[in-house]
Parts: C-alpha cells; sequence; structure tokens
C-alpha cells in the first residue's frame, strides 16, 4: 500500500531491485510521512517525548516511530511504543532500527531476526551547496567530489555515523573517512589505528538522496 501523498519518492525507494538488496543485507525499510491522519503515539513513551516538543516536530516524531513500525514490519517484527533513551529512541528487546527524517518526510530501515547488520540511514530531500563539502570533508577525500555530489557524501557519512555510534567515533562528519567503493557504494571509516568500515548505498530519493549502511566491510 502507497502511503498518503508520497507520490514520486516512494517510487524512487522502493524500486524492487532496492528492495532485494535490503533483504540481502537483512533488513527491511519503512517510510512514513507527517501528512499522514491518525498520527499518534503507541504508548506512554511516546507521548511523554511529546509532551517535550514544539508543535512542528511533532507530526516529524510520530512520522519516524511509524516507518520505524513499518521497517521492522517488513522484516516480520510487530513493535508498539518506542520511547526516547536522551535523543536516541529506545527499542524494545530483540528490535532495533535507524529512523531518518527530512522534509516532512521520515524513513527507517530495521534489522531482520539472525542478522548483525549495523544499522544507519539518512535521508536527504534538501540539496546541500556544494561549499558545505568543507564540513564534511578532508583533503583526502575531496577528490570524490568529481564524481558525487556533496549531499550524497554527507548523507552516506550520516548513515556510516549512525551505524558506527556503538564503537565510539567521535568529532564531527571529517573524522570519519569516505571511499569510492564497488558497485556504486561509498566505503565509510573512522579515522584512527584501528579503522572501522561500513558499506553504504546511496540512491536517489526525489530531490535528494537516502543512504543505507548495507553491512561490514574490511578496513
Amino acid at each position: 500500500m502507497r502511503p498518503p501523498g508520497s507520490g514520486p519518492l516512494f517510487d524512487e525507494i522502493q524500486r524492487d531491485a532496492w528492495q532485494a538488496e535490503l533483504t540481502e543485507a537483512g533488513l527491511g525499510m519503512g517510510l512514513a510521512f507527517a501528512v499522514e491522519p491518525d498520527l499518534a503515539p503507541a504508548g506512554p513513551g511516546e507521548a511523554a517525548a511529546l509532551a517535550s516538543m514544539p508543535a512542528p516536530r511533532r507530526s516529524e516524531f510520530l512520522a519516524g516511530r511509524l516507518a520505524a513500525r513499518r521497517a521492522l514490519g517488513a522484516v516480520g517484527l510487530d513493535c508498539g511504543d518506542v520511547p526516547r533513551a536522551g535523543r536516541r529512541p529506545c527499542f524494545p528487546p530483540g528490535r532495533a532500527a535507524s529512523i531518518s527524517h527530512s522534509a516532512g518526510v521520515a524513513a527507517a530501515v530495521a534489522r531482520a531476526p539472525g542478522h548483525d547488520t549495523p544499522l544507519g540511514c539518512d535521508l536527504e530531500l534538501r540539496p546541500l551547496p556544494p561549499g558545505a563539502a568543507r564540513l564534511i570533508l578532508r583533503e583526502d577525500e575531496e577528490h570524490l567530489l568529481r564524481t558525487w555530489p556533496v549531499t550524497a557524501l554527507f548523507s552516506a557519512k550520516e548513515a556510516a555515523w549512525k551505524a558506527l555510534a556503538g564503537d565510539g567515533p567521535a568529532g564531527t562528519l571529517r573524522d570519519l573517512r569516505a571511499r569510492a567503493g564497488d558497485a556504486g557504494c561509498l566505503r565509510v571509516s573512522t579515522r584512527g589505528a584501528v579503522a572501522l568500515t561500513v558499506r553504504v548505498r546511496v540512491r536517489d530519493a526525489g530531490p535528494g538522496v537516502f543512504s543505507v549502511v548495507l553491512g561490514r566491510d574490511a578496513g
């Protein structure tokens, strides 16, 4: 079923080939929109989080939780209330998802049972100006701008940051290193004595991009 108001964005990031790649990585995806009718908290944890938010943020928050539930449903898992622990979603045991928001749209990826795929996704529907590259890249990455838009590089690093957060990357996105990977993917690593690397797929999503970590990679 197509979510209300989804339009061409839904078509872009729900292609069969994309879905097959996610399934192979042990991931499911969900989309939700801040304009969907009947958005409501699924339990007291979400209701408590809403109470401290300004009104414009509330529908985005609820769409993110709905996208996560849809992603979990895509891998055969149900999920109710998803409260916050600080700024992070706190999922019930046995369930995990990564959520991203942009321009009233929420996207999420969830891990299927029996998989250990690092979770990270990022949706960017507002393209970044070229000058933003200096906030994202170091000199050893600038050559990537010949073939990758700055928005795609930013999004890939954001997704990788989420996936690597449990292993403690510090600083800013410039402290992650992006390199070209195979089959149009990017490989994003922590900088340090021991590099941790993930493989990130970046897909077109309407006017912007949607990035998902597909797994670990050799450093």
